[in-house]
């Protein structure tokens, strides 16, 4: 599958993982910072899952639709801790991260061309 044919996936995984990094350094900033921790550190987990994730549906990986999977998981995770914080970095992360979620899950699930596994795969 071309780069072309998952752009709406890719620019998802990119607006997410900018919205992530956003939402992460806007808890920096929170009075209660200790509060904010697990926000912090699962922006900073999904902005990185994201980047993969685009960077790998760029070279049209044979690996892109399983990790578009894990992707969507850990989105979803994301827009659920930012969703329990009522600033409203963090209900726009929710928001971009549930749309990423959604893409991710469209992506990992389309169906691919029959992959060499196994004794008959060619070497690389």
């Amino acid at each position: 599958m071309s780069h072309e044919a998952m752009k709406s996936c890719i620019d998802a995984c990119n607006d997410c993982a900018t919205a992530c990094d956003h939402c992460a350094s806007s808890c920096l900033g929170e009075k209660d910072v200790q509060a904010m921790a697990r926000c912090i550190s699962i922006n900073i987990e999904c902005a990185a899952i994201c980047r993969a994730a685009a960077a790998s549906m760029a070279r049209g990986s044979e690996f892109a639709q399983a990790l578009c999977g894990v992707t969507a998981d850990i989105c979803e995770a994301c827009a659920v801790e930012c969703e329990q914080h009522e600033m409203e970095h963090c209900r726009e992360c929710a928001r971009i991260a549930r749309r990423c979620a959604e893409a991710c899950r469209k992506m990992a699930a389309r169906p691919t061309k029959s992959k060499q596994t196994g004794a008959g795969a060619a070497a690389h």
